[in-house]
């Protein structure tokens, strides 16, 4: 599951978007002014940021340069009514890694936040392979030596952030952030309670471990041998 960020100050639309992101499988946040929402992107982990530029307290294009000044590594998708090539020009030029007009729908700023995910994580498609497991990221299937795996919400948000970043371990507070939304709290054994329930599914006798452990690390999806528990 990987986690979003919406700042918009327009309540229907904030909840509209925290709605159907929520339900498209994302870890939201949300903010209603500029202060929160700068807050919030500097205070998690999060794979995309939705940002409004007309916002109170501090507006889009402060956060925008603010965030990039600080190296924050989410992608940017701006959301605007203005429709103009010099506003374009000037947040693309901030950092921004995309830009939408209002009014839109759904489904394209789903297809946008979908498509600036794969940006960040450097893969173009959608079906990430890690030896014979397969995850398919748009619709959320997952297969191993062919046979399809049923999994959890919770346990497919896992493998997907592991399959994201497959050969790189990741830590525990990292798969912890990249699950939940801000407001859940942190429970010291629950990830890797969800790591094992995971392990049971996607590991079969004669196939070979691909979910590995790094001791005091943090997990690793590969093809290759890890340090294991």
């Amino acid at each position: 599951m990987m986690r979003i960020l919406v700042v918009e100050d327009f309540t229907p639309l904030r909840t509209a978007l925290v709605k159907g992101l929520t339900e498209a499988g994302f870890a939201v946040d949300a903010a209603a002014n500029g202060e929160d929402g700068l807050w919030h992107a500097r205070s998690g982990e999060h794979d995309v940021i939705v940002l409004d530029l007309m916002l109170p307290k501090i507006d889009g294009l402060t956060i925008l340069r603010e965030l990039r000044k600080a190296k924050c590594p989410a992608h940017v998708l701006v959301l605007t009514a203005k429709d103009t090539t010099e506003d374009r020009v000037k947040g693309l030029e901030l950092g921004a890694d995309d830009y939408l007009v209002k009014p839109f729908a759904f489904a394209e700023l789903l297809a946008r936040v979908k498509a600036l995910v794969r940006r960040k994580y450097e893969t173009k498609t959608n079906v990430i392979k890690v030896a014979d497991l397969e995850v398919d990221i748009s619709t959320r299937l997952v297969k191993r030596a062919g046979r399809v795996i049923d999994l959890s919400g919770r346990e497919y948000a896992l493998l997907e952030y592991l399959a994201l970043n497959a050969n790189r371990v990741v830590s525990r507070l990292d798969i912890w952030q990249h699950m939940y939304d801000f407001n859940a709290s942190l429970e010291s054994n629950v990830v890797d309670a969800f790591v094992r329930l995971l392990r049971r599914k996607i590991e079969r006798r004669g196939l070979p471990r691909l979910l590995h452990t790094r001791r005091g690390l943090g997990y690793m999806l590969s093809e290759g041998d890890g340090d294991l528990e």
